[in-house]
């Protein structure tokens, strides 16, 4: 949690107040901003990825920061984060963007700087194969 004080008045030497980062609040940030680069299908796997997706659905749940996880410091930040890339994106340069895009977000929200991003890409995205065989299943069990 990062934690930072307010100079007040005229001589910068008083604070005015603390202000308190939660962990969580980077996490959405970068969540966000991962989701929104052209070329990511999805972040998270498993139980993340499918509370990410529900969560999405009911109002009033962002579920941003679902399958990202960060460490904050007073001044720092890093990034871990699973995501699932479409087929036919340069992974290379995609994880170029994603870098860009969490760095730009989250510097510029909270005034921490963003020392690492690892990004795991755990799977590829092929369209027209979205859950094709769920119905056969289903009709096997009466």
């Amino acid at each position: 949690m990062a934690e930072f004080g307010t100079p007040g008045g005229n001589s910068g030497e008083k604070t005015r107040g603390r202000t308190t980062i939660a962990d969580g609040v980077v996490a959405t940030i970068a969540g966000i901003a991962i989701r929104e680069t052209e070329g990511v299908h999805s972040v998270g796997r498993g139980a993340s990825k499918a509370i990410g997706a529900v969560a999405g659905r009911v109002g009033g749940s962002s579920g941003g920061g679902r399958g990202v996880k960060v460490e904050v410091g007073e001044k720092q930040t890093a990034v871990d984060v699973d995501i699932e890339v479409e087929y036919g994106v340069a992974i290379h340069e995609l994880a170029d963007k994603v870098r860009g895009n969490v760095t730009d977000a989250v510097e510029t929200m909270t005034g921490l700087e963003v020392v690492e991003i690892n990004i795991n890409v755990f799977d590829v995205h092929i369209p027209g194969d979205d859950d094709e065989d769920e119905g056969e299943d289903r009709s096997r069990v009466r």
